[in-house]
């Protein structure tokens, strides 16, 4: 029996994979799940217009993601903070700031858990690099420099 899996299920596809399973797997337990539906002719053209406009949606943020990547990589992000006298920072500067300073630069929200730093978290005044994620395969360094409040 043919299958057109609708969520993600373990140990035999993705969401959108036609997939061939015995006929009480499907009948008992994918469809009545709503995890799959019968691989019909009209449910095939359909999952074929489902993936066609989704490649053309994922195409479009590649391409947004990568001008955003090229316009990060120019650009020195200035984050402040609080310091003592002996130039250490009052707290950090962690992935939170960052991504907050990204928003205020660009009007682009991304996700903290988006940016990777080579350490955790920033205690002393000076420049830094960090990478952040945009899309599932693109990904830009950008340099961020903690000054003074």
């Amino acid at each position: 029996m043919e299958v057109i899996l609708i969520q993600d299920v373990e140990n035999l596809g993705y969401k959108d994979d036609l997939v061939t399973v015995k006929n009480g797997y499907g009948r008992n337990y994918l469809i009545p799940q709503k995890l799959a539906v019968i691989a019909s002719e009209s449910a095939k053209k359909v999952r074929d217009e489902n993936l066609k406009q989704k490649s053309y949606k994922e195409e479009k943020q590649r391409e947004e993601a990568n001008a955003l990547a090229e316009k990060l990589k120019s650009t020195t992000l200035k984050i402040g903070a609080k310091v003592g006298e002996s130039g250490k920072i009052f707290g950090s500067v962690n992935s939170i700031q960052i991504a907050e300073a990204i928003k205020a630069e660009t009007g682009t929200e991304i996700d903290r858990k988006k940016v990777t730093m080579p350490s955790d978290s920033i205690k002393a005044v000076g420049e830094y690099k960090a990478t952040v994620q945009l899309f599932k395969d693109v990904t830009t360094e950008i340099t961020f420099e903690v000054v003074e409040e």
